[in-house]
């Protein structure tokens, strides 16, 4: 009954990632609330979930902070970037509905074409941002890259984003664990994708370097 209770063990672990769940959440939620930060903080909650969640390195607030400031810049304007296509992309689409006909038909799905082209790119920027450094138009070609070469995965991914997104609009009280744990969930299947352009560990690399995302 002890070891029930113990620090370490499996309780204690699971209710410690349950409330890190929770909270890592809240921190989203409140550094997203300015909206135009959503980029930085979707950054920063990858990098979290995947660090501290999964790997057990650094402590939450820490590591959440040190990646939505070193990445608020380039996650804010590929975030609005991104916002401002998709409204874009919104607009011609309910200006095709109103046209009708063959022509406003065929232009609602280029555009639901393109809508969905800009999901699956979306997916990976922030992960990729969190891992990797790269100028912003590199991200954006490595994250269409990786979305069309790995595209079944893709489309899991959007389908968690997606159903997470309605489900936090249908019922409001998700969204104090659910960004967390969707992605906690998207990590998964974001990490095998990563994993496959991490540089590998060689002979004589710098020991104290922490390639915690190797591991």
């Amino acid at each position: 009954m002890g070891n029930l209770f113990n620090l370490e063990g499996g309780l204690m672990t699971g209710l410690s990632k349950v409330f890190d769940i929770f909270y890592l959440s809240i921190l989203w939620l409140i550094t997203s609330i300015p909206i135009v930060t959503i980029g930085a903080s979707t950054t920063a909650l990858y990098y979290g979930v995947v660090k501290v969640i999964r790997h057990e390195r650094g402590y939450l607030t820490k590591e959440y902070f040190r990646s939505f400031k070193a990445n608020f810049i380039t996650g804010t304007i590929l975030w609005l970037i991104i916002l401002l296509f998709g409204s874009l992309l919104y607009l011609n689409m309910r200006l095709a509905v109103k046209m009708g006909g063959t022509q406003g038909y065929i232009l609602i799905c280029i555009y639901r074409a393109m809508f969905f082209i800009l999901l699956c790119v979306s997916v990976y920027i922030f992960p990729n941002l969190s891992r990797f450094t790269m100028r912003k138009r590199q991200l954006i070609h490595t994250s269409f890259f990786m979305a069309m070469k790995h595209l079944p995965t893709t489309i899991v991914l959007v389908v968690i984003v997606v159903v997470s997104y309605y489900v936090i609009r249908i019922i409001p009280i998700t969204v104090s664990f659910l960004p967390a744990l969707s992605c906690l969930l998207f990590s998964f299947l974001m990490e095998r994708v990563l994993k496959k352009y991490m540089p590998k560990k060689e002979d004589g690399n710098d020991e104290s370097a922490d390639e915690w995302y190797l591991e």
